[in-house]
């Protein structure tokens, strides 16, 4: 067995995540949350009313309430609490205590800050900036489109874009806006915040504000019945995303296909490659961004974040073999993160060759396990997309469009 072809690995689910007996509840994320605590108190400070409910608007542009558990004046601030409801993933921060308070400034526009329970960024490949909060890019546009929607009085457009620098019609005033976590940093212990370098609490996520239970056993089973569904329509090419953005952007790459054809994978690629061959498909296609595809690359086809890891050493290996030089290679293999290694491609101008490597060997992953494993063969295409997941960085194989 060559370093290009690893021991394929599949390893079972924790104890804890085995399938449950009825329907899984989707629930929210900490970003929607803190999104509905944040217009709370922002209403309360403008308007002196607390609210029992409060009303934001999801990146889809869909609008949903959320119970505000508790709120108050405290001096020149508003504080509002949401408490956060996980469903049936399980989700650390389920039942968390989501906190904003609130500010008057002297100038329009909103400020974000972290507070107690929010972590730090310490390092780089996080697409956040090192030395501020750890709240993710999209609950950042909700949770300055929720406030302005709070300054303003009234809702703006469906989705939640940037607000520019809204300000209360009669003072004039912005605000100032810090989200905390009572606790945080007791969850951020059970979580891989530590290694990735984000510091003192948890972080403020999520890319839709609705949290699917993507980790558990019986997301498997969904995603094997979706392949099932897709062959007994006669369809022929399997398209595996790794979320709902990668699906979005799969979607654009190849709009020919129907809809039936693409498939939110989660961890679960060695399930549905398992599927596909058992209904005779001949061709998948796997779109995702870099940290899922290194996992694969390494031989791992249940990528769940505690029986996996991302082998930074891998990608230093095809740094290597992609002509970078030995100091580049290095600082690749000891990367924080695959997002990390996959700027310095990109600082590099590596990008294209490494992510066309890195496909590569994905693809021939993908293929050797279902010969090996899964009894069959499957011709895989596969391809890496930036972080918005709508471009196309890296390919092997040709797309069927």
């Amino acid at each position: 067995m060559t370093a290009e072809e690893p021991e394929l690995r599949e390893p079972d689910l924790p104890r804890t995540m085995k399938v449950r007996q009825r329907a899984l509840r989707t629930g929210w994320t900490t970003g929607a949350c803190a999104s509905a605590a944040a217009k709370a108190a922002t209403a309360l400070l403008r308007t002196g009313e607390p609210a029992d409910h409060v009303q934001i608007a999801l990146p889809s542009g869909n609008r949903v309430t959320f119970k505000v558990e508790d709120s108050a004046l405290e001096g020149e601030r508003a504080r509002a609490v949401v408490v956060k409801d996980a469903g049936d993933d399980p989700d650390v921060t389920h039942g968390a205590h989501i906190t904003a308070r609130v500010s008057w400034s002297d100038t329009p526009g909103i400020e974000l800050d972290g507070g107690e329970g929010v972590g730090v960024v310490t390092k780089p490949g996080l697409g956040l900036e090192p030395g501020g909060p750890a709240i993710n890019p999209v609950p950042r546009r909700m949770i300055t489109h929720a406030v302005a929607e709070a300054l303003l009085g009234d809702d703006l457009d469906a989705a939640p874009e940037d607000a520019g620098a809204p300000a209360d019609p009669e003072s004039g005033r912005g605000v100032r806006v810090v989200i905390s976590v009572p606790d945080g940093e007791r969850m951020a212990r059970k979580t891989t915040n530590k290694r990735l370098g984000i510091l003192g609490g948890i972080s403020i996520l999520g890319t839709t504000g609705i949290v699917r239970p993507f980790s558990t056993a019986s997301w498997r089973a969904s995603v094997e019945q979706a392949v099932s569904v897709m062959a007994a329509q006669g369809e022929s090419t399997l398209v595996l995303c790794t979320g709902g953005r990668t699906e979005k952007g799969a979607m654009k790459m190849l709009p020919k296909l129907p809809d039936v054809c693409f498939v939110e994978v989660g961890d679960f690629t060695g399930a549905a490659l398992r599927r596909a061959v058992e209904h005779g498909l001949r061709q998948v296609v796997f779109v995702g961004m870099a940290g899922k595809l290194t996992k694969l690359a390494s031989g791992i086809l249940m990528t769940h974040y505690t029986r996996s890891r991302v082998s930074t050493e891998l990608l230093g290996e095809i740094t290597t073999d992609m002509g970078g030089t030995p100091e580049l290679a290095a600082e690749v293999a000891v990367a924080n993160t695959a997002r990390h290694a996959y700027e310095l491609w990109e600082r590099a101008g590596l990008l294209g060759p490494c992510g066309r490597e890195l496909c590569r060997r994905v693809a021939g992953v993908l293929e050797r396990f279902c010969a090996e494993e899964a009894g069959g063969e499957l011709a895989a295409q596969v391809v890496l997309v930036d972080f918005t997941g709508e471009r196309m960085v890296g390919m092997y194989g040709r797309l069927a469009r």
